[in-house]
């Protein structure tokens, strides 16, 4: 039976490096634009929807024939309001779906391709509750950014650790691949649940990442490696890297864009 594959992009305009992010322009088009168009062409997906509290943002996207989740403003993590959404879309839809993918909205320049890759551990290993997406990170800046989560794997790619430090450490000369999350975290909808009533955990809210809150608990976080580019934007000044790389991605724009 094919699996029903709900897409939630969790997105506000509140930000403390890069207010009213969202709709930051690249290339013409609201960075929530970029996003949820390129998620819409991954083949994969039932639906897909933005989930926010922001006016704005609901009237871009629903303006543009797109659908929106209404949610509150008092989740504070991004795995928290997508949840929230889940429930609200498939009540309204009568639907419930067997996998939710989070998409960050700072990621505009995700593939369908990498959604998919996101996508198939869960597909293929029934065991398996929950992926996220991973790829190596190649510049110093961004592996000494604490806007960027870096992860540690063991020998079978499930994440040990996620930090916005430098991790592992490089003090002893040693080199080890260094690893990045890409905003795509893929769950099962019955973890999604699972993770939602847990508290948080000490390391999550040391490091103020979600996830960690999965392993602090004794879970397993299957991470899956992309060799694409991609960078996401965490303040104004990195958006003309971005539009320069993403103009290289001309067979992805010409999808999307009229």
């Amino acid at each position: 039976m094919e699996n029903k594959i709900l897409g939630v992009i969790p997105a506000k305009m509140a930000s403390k490096n890069f207010p009213n992010k969202p709709m930051a322009e690249i290339l013409g088009m609201p960075m929530i634009g970029h996003v949820y168009n390129r998620a819409k062409l991954c083949p994969d997906f039932t639906d897909v929807y933005v989930a926010t509290a922001d006016e704005e943002i609901i009237d871009y996207i629903t303006s543009n024939g797109g659908k929106c989740a209404m949610i509150g403003e008092s989740r504070i993590s991004a795995t928290d309001r997508v949840a929230e959404a889940v429930r609200k879309i498939e009540a309204e839809n009568g639907i419930v779906y067997d996998l939710v993918v989070l998409i960050q909205p700072d990621e505009p320049m995700i593939t369908p391709e990498m959604i998919g890759r996101a996508i198939s551990p869960l597909v293929m290993d029934k065991k398996l509750k929950m992926t996220t997406l991973m790829s190596e990170i190649t510049d110093d800046k961004i592996f000494y950014d604490r806007n960027e989560i870096k992860v540690v794997v063991d020998t079978q790619n499930n994440a040990m650790f996620l930090s916005r430090e430098p991790i592992p450490t490089d003090s002893r000369g040693m080199k080890f691949p260094r690893m990045k999350l890409v905003g795509i975290d893929v769950f099962r909808r019955s973890f999604l649940n699972e993770f939602n009533v847990t508290l948080s955990t000490p390391l999550e809210l040391a490091e103020g990442i979600d996830l960690i809150r999965i392993i602090e608990n004794g879970m397993r976080i299957k991470m899956t490696l992309t060799d694409e580019v991609t960078f996401s934007v965490n303040h104004p000044e990195e958006l003309p890297l971005v539009e320069g790389l993403m103009k290289e991605q001309d067979y992805l724009l010409k999808q999307y864009i009229k």
